[in-house]
């Protein structure tokens, strides 16, 4: 049987990336988003193109309930989770004191709760296995701060934050854990902005790098990835 990776957010940008990456070297893949269009998108081109089982669930990352929903979708599927990969998250512009009211309630749902209720689903499993491997995809913002970053910074502190957590309470059971804090990476998020694209990484870049960090032996783990533009972060 083939292994199996779980990725949330994966119909776009470096979720998508991670998936096609993976799949190329023979996992099954589970990812969802809100788009059930993409979903079905993304379904027929991974599986066409690597010949894998492909799962989707359309889920809202940000509410809880859904996120519980999607966590007891792939474990129906009753097979072990080998990588998961939690990337769902979203980006509002803005100052801690000027940002839209709700903009750090609505960040920290979508960019920090989603990854603690989904790993707490799917934990006991790896644990049982005593195998498995977690990254957290935080950013630069973890450990950044810069203008206009507002909310977006703070959630993605405390991500980084679960994510240390998250190493010490698992590492005893055989289970890894990453977190990868990448810089400007050209993804749709970008769009609109006149910068040209040496300024940024590649999505790709940024998967390889963590199927690289998920190919080591066992005995050992990255526990953090920064990875920047070469000319800096933007």
């Amino acid at each position: 049987m083939n292994k199996l990776i779980v990725v949330t957010g994966g119909t776009k940008g470096i979720g998508r990336a991670i998936l096609d990456r993976f799949s190329k070297v023979g996992f099954d893949v589970v990812t969802c988003s809100r788009n059930g269009v993409e979903l079905e998108k993304l379904k027929a081109e991974i599986g066409n193109a690597a010949g894998v089982d492909v799962f989707t669930h359309v889920t809202d990352m940000s509410l809880k309930k859904e996120v519980i929903l999607f966590g007891d979708y792939v474990k129906s599927l009753q097979r072990p989770v080998d990588v998961l990969v939690n990337n769902a998250g979203y980006f509002i512009p803005g100052s801690v004191l000027e940002e839209p009211e709700g903009s750090l309630e609505s960040m920290i749902d979508s960019n920090v709760l989603s990854a603690y209720y989904l790993t707490r689903a799917l934990a006991s499993g790896m644990k049982k296995e005593q195998d498995g491997h977690v990254f957290n995809i935080c950013s630069i913002a973890s450990i950044k701060a810069y203008p206009n970053g507002g909310s977006y910074a703070i959630s993605k502190f405390a991500l980084f934050g679960f994510s240390k957590v998250l190493r010490e309470e698992l590492k005893e059971f055989g289970i890894r854990v990453t977190s990868v804090l990448p810089g400007a990476t050209r993804t749709a998020s970008w769009d609109g902005v006149d910068l040209p694209d040496d300024r940024f990484m590649s999505k790709e870049d940024v998967a390889e790098t963590i199927y690289s960090a998920y190919s080591l032996s066992k005995r050992s783990v990255v526990e953090e990835i920064i990875i920047r533009p070469q000319l800096g972060d933007i």
